[in-house]
Protein backbone atom coordinates (compact mmCIF):
# COMPACT_ATOMS: atom_id res chain seq x y z
CA UNK A 1 0.00 0.00 0.00
CA UNK A 2 1.21 3.52 -0.75
CA UNK A 3 1.32 6.32 1.81
CA UNK A 4 0.80 10.00 0.93
CA UNK A 5 3.85 12.03 1.86
CA UNK A 6 3.76 15.21 -0.23
CA UNK A 7 1.31 17.97 -1.14
CA UNK A 8 2.36 19.95 -4.24
CA UNK A 9 1.24 23.48 -5.12
CA UNK A 10 1.78 24.82 -8.65
CA UNK A 11 3.13 28.36 -8.29
CA UNK A 12 3.68 31.32 -10.59
CA UNK A 13 6.87 32.55 -8.91
CA UNK A 14 8.95 29.84 -7.29
CA UNK A 15 11.21 32.39 -5.60
CA UNK A 16 8.30 34.38 -4.11
CA UNK A 17 6.45 31.27 -2.95
CA UNK A 18 9.60 29.71 -1.47
CA UNK A 19 10.29 32.91 0.47
CA UNK A 20 6.65 33.02 1.65
CA UNK A 21 6.74 29.44 2.99
CA UNK A 22 10.28 29.79 4.40
CA UNK A 23 8.98 32.68 6.53
CA UNK A 24 5.59 31.11 7.35
CA UNK A 25 6.99 27.70 8.32
CA UNK A 26 10.19 29.11 9.86
CA UNK A 27 12.36 26.50 8.13
CA UNK A 28 14.56 26.00 5.13
CA UNK A 29 13.58 23.74 2.22
CA UNK A 30 14.92 20.18 2.29
CA UNK A 31 15.16 20.07 -1.52
CA UNK A 32 15.60 22.78 -4.10
CA UNK A 33 16.06 22.81 -7.87
CA UNK A 34 15.40 25.45 -10.54
CA UNK A 35 11.70 24.51 -10.80
CA UNK A 36 10.88 22.78 -7.49
CA UNK A 37 11.26 23.38 -3.74
CA UNK A 38 10.17 21.03 -0.94
CA UNK A 39 9.66 21.92 2.71
CA UNK A 40 9.44 19.14 5.31
CA UNK A 41 6.31 19.18 7.47
CA UNK A 42 5.56 17.22 10.63
CA UNK A 43 4.48 13.58 10.48
CA UNK A 44 6.65 12.79 7.48
CA UNK A 45 4.68 15.00 5.11
CA UNK A 46 6.18 17.57 2.80
CA UNK A 47 4.97 20.66 0.96
CA UNK A 48 6.28 20.92 -2.59
CA UNK A 49 6.24 24.06 -4.72
CA UNK A 50 6.49 23.42 -8.46
CA UNK A 51 6.92 26.24 -10.98
CA UNK A 52 3.64 26.25 -12.94
CA UNK A 53 5.42 26.73 -16.31
CA UNK A 54 7.49 23.55 -15.78
CA UNK A 55 4.71 21.15 -14.69
CA UNK A 56 4.21 18.11 -16.93
CA UNK A 57 1.60 17.41 -18.00
CA UNK A 58 0.74 21.10 -18.22
CA UNK A 59 -1.62 22.61 -15.64
CA UNK A 60 -5.00 23.43 -17.17
CA UNK A 61 -6.30 26.12 -14.81
CA UNK A 62 -5.57 28.06 -11.62
CA UNK A 63 -5.29 26.59 -8.13
CA UNK A 64 -7.50 23.62 -7.34
CA UNK A 65 -10.19 23.33 -4.70
CA UNK A 66 -7.99 22.06 -1.89
CA UNK A 67 -6.49 23.28 1.39
CA UNK A 68 -3.43 22.60 3.49
CA UNK A 69 -4.60 22.41 7.09
CA UNK A 70 -2.51 23.40 10.11
CA UNK A 71 -3.56 22.37 13.62
CA UNK A 72 -3.11 24.98 16.35
CA UNK A 73 -4.21 25.48 19.94
CA UNK A 74 -4.73 29.26 19.83
CA UNK A 75 -6.44 30.16 16.55
CA UNK A 76 -6.70 33.84 17.38
CA UNK A 77 -2.97 34.11 18.15
CA UNK A 78 -2.03 32.44 14.85
CA UNK A 79 -4.51 34.70 13.03
CA UNK A 80 -2.92 37.81 14.60
CA UNK A 81 0.57 36.55 13.66
CA UNK A 82 -0.33 35.72 10.06
CA UNK A 83 -2.29 38.97 9.63
CA UNK A 84 0.70 40.96 10.91
CA UNK A 85 2.86 39.21 8.28
CA UNK A 86 0.51 40.47 5.57
CA UNK A 87 -1.19 37.20 4.64
CA UNK A 88 -4.51 37.67 2.87
CA UNK A 89 -7.32 36.38 5.09
CA UNK A 90 -10.20 34.68 3.27
CA UNK A 91 -12.11 33.77 6.43
CA UNK A 92 -11.58 35.44 9.81
CA UNK A 93 -11.56 33.31 12.97
CA UNK A 94 -14.90 31.54 13.06
CA UNK A 95 -16.51 28.87 15.23
CA UNK A 96 -17.77 26.01 13.05
CA UNK A 97 -19.19 22.59 13.87
CA UNK A 98 -15.72 20.98 13.76
CA UNK A 99 -13.98 23.69 15.83
CA UNK A 100 -12.51 27.19 15.61
CA UNK A 101 -10.87 28.04 12.29
CA UNK A 102 -9.67 30.68 9.84
CA UNK A 103 -8.42 30.59 6.26
CA UNK A 104 -5.50 32.53 4.76
CA UNK A 105 -4.24 32.58 1.18
CA UNK A 106 -0.70 32.13 -0.13
CA UNK A 107 0.67 34.28 -3.00
CA UNK A 108 -1.00 31.99 -5.59
CA UNK A 109 -4.37 31.86 -3.81
CA UNK A 110 -3.93 28.39 -2.26
CA UNK A 111 -6.02 28.05 0.91
CA UNK A 112 -4.25 27.62 4.24
CA UNK A 113 -6.71 26.61 6.96
CA UNK A 114 -5.79 26.78 10.64
CA UNK A 115 -8.07 25.01 13.08
CA UNK A 116 -8.49 23.79 16.62
CA UNK A 117 -10.93 20.90 17.08
CA UNK A 118 -14.13 21.54 19.00
CA UNK A 119 -14.05 20.36 22.61
CA UNK A 120 -15.65 16.95 23.00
Amino acid sequence: MTKPNLVVFYVDSLAASAAFYRDLLDREPAESSPNFVMFPLSGGMGLGLWARHAVEPAVLAGPGGAEVVFAAEDIDAVHRDWSSRGLRIAQPPTDMDFGRTFVALDPDGHRLRVFAPAAA
